[in-house]
């Protein structure tokens, strides 16, 4: 383990996901550890990634502690032919980061990005820094403000940035244990940790949702729901990338600070991807 990145594997993680009818992928987000990679990192991995996704959308976590890097690393990230970025709230100065400090913010990228703005209310845990449906009514009105990924997992949050954006933008679920609940209130879709492991499925529950089939929505659903709050809620990324591994993807090892899984963790991971279909068998979808 040499703590490189791996853009060969990746490269094939990419096309094993585009085999799934995913409208597109999002590079540099929480689960990608884009916090945790250099800039000259980031412009290797976009050029591959964007030589193998055709016309599909691709999205890069451009988010940074000051204005003029996030300014910055939007303008690289469409130079480098991204479709859109995701911006998440700086946080390390948080009782500074007030609604006029956000908006201001979030202002100035946007005036400034090439390519449109998706705005990013990270898990709680991570961040701690709330975008407020009020803030974000303020910033749906800006021509280059797309909409907002919501981590919460709450869909009272949700259902106020739905109502929020109205018809000028989109919001989005980030939480892959909400995605049928978030449809039911109003969400565009989702920007899923949860579809690194299980793509089909989760574009299978968009696809029955919206095909009237909610009730084969809902019940799929149920069935992948434990995979979110085990692997991707309580593990992490350390618990996504070995989940990878066993399902025949590189995953590999955190960065550094990050640390890998004990040897029981590994365990409780096949025990939820089998339990969920997705392991032994993994190419099953339930009937309607």
């Amino acid at each position: 383990m040499t703590g490189e990145v791996d853009v060969v594997s990746m490269r094939r993680n990419v096309r094993s996901w585009l085999e799934a009818p995913l409208s597109g992928l999002v590079l540099f987000g929480s689960t990608g550890e884009g916090l945790l990679l250099d800039e000259e990192e980031r412009v290797r991995l976009l050029a591959a990634t964007r030589e193998v996704m055709e016309e599909r959308l691709l999205l890069a976590g451009t988010g940074a502690e000051s204005t003029r890097a996030a300014i910055r690393l939007s303008r690289a990230a469409a130079e480098g032919g991204a479709d859109a970025v995701l911006v998440h709230p700086p946080s390390y100065y948080r009782p500074a980061m007030t609604a006029e400090a956000l908006r201001d913010h979030f202002t100035a990228v946007a005036d400034a990005s090439p390519v449109p703005v998706v705005l990013y209310q990270v898990p709680p845990q991570y961040n701690g820094v709330e975008v407020h449906s009020g803030l974000l009514g303020e910033l749906s009105r800006h021509p280059n403000i797309a909409g907002i990924k919501d981590s919460t997992g709450d869909l009272k949050t949700l259902a106020a940035f739905v109502d929020a954006c109205g018809k000028r933008c989109a919001a989005l679920v980030g939480s892959g244990a909400a995605l049928f609940g978030a449809l039911e209130v109003g969400a565009k879709g989702g920007i899923l940790a949860l579809a690194l492991l299980a793509p089909r499925e989760c574009a299978e529950i968009y696809r029955r949702w919206t095909g009237e089939d909610p009730a084969g929505a809902g019940r799929l659903q149920e069935r992948l729901a434990p995979v979110h709050r085990t692997i991707v809620g309580k593990m992490g990324v350390a618990g996504v990338k070995a989940a990878l591994d066993l399902l025949g993807m590189a995953g590999g090892a955190p960065r550094s600070p990050l640390k890998p899984l004990r040897e029981k963790e590994h365990a409780v991971i096949r025990e939820t991807l089998t339990a969920a279909g997705l392991l032994e068998g993994r190419h099953a979808l339930p009937r309607r």
